[in-house]
């Protein structure tokens, strides 16, 4: 079995077409998944939302509900993920003045047969989405950036932890 063949992926049969896997016999245990993402913008713009200045509304609130409902939705948006009884998300959004932007960190929770990195992924992809469309009409330059899991603990591959970037 050669790296990248067929054989490695778990949600493509051998006969090349895509399934879901099957977790039943797995045991359940406590998953946690962190993601984060930013989004870079004017300093101006940064001021606006933190003033609560964007015409749409609060930004920063919005963009938390818009997280947690996304990661609660994940196995609606991406084909093969297991529905998830989820059992806590939090999505921090804090501004940071060197980007100048705003930095989401979206946690998801589940007692479950899988993960959850990709509802932590999703949660935090959603709330950068939900900023930029929340203060668009102040900045349409704004940019999506660094859009990755953080560390991802429980099941059978344990404890993962992303390398620092050094940005």
């Amino acid at each position: 079995m050669t790296a990248g063949s067929s054989d490695d992926l778990t949600h493509i049969a051998a006969s090349g077409e895509a399934h879901m896997v099957d977790v039943s016999g797995k045991p359940e245990s406590r998953r946690e998944a962190v993601a984060e993402g930013a989004v870079i913008m004017q300093e101006e713009t940064l001021a606006a939302i933190l003033r609560g200045d964007a015409k749409k509304g609060d930004v920063l609130g919005t963009a938390r509900i818009a997280g947690i409902m996304a990661a609660k939705k994940t196995h609606e948006l991406i084909p093969l993920c297991h529905p998830l009884a989820i059992s806590k998300v939090v999505v921090d959004i804090e501004p940071d003045a060197k980007l100048p932007g705003l930095r989401v960190t979206a946690s998801v929770r589940v007692t479950g047969q899988t993960g959850v990195e990709m509802e932590a992924l999703t949660a935090a992809s959603v709330a950068c989405l939900t900023i930029y469309d929340m203060a668009k009409a102040l900045d349409k330059g704004m940019v999506l950036d660094g859009i990755r899991l953080l560390e991802k603990r429980g099941g059978k591959s344990g404890h993962w932890q992303a390398q620092e970037t050094g940005a």
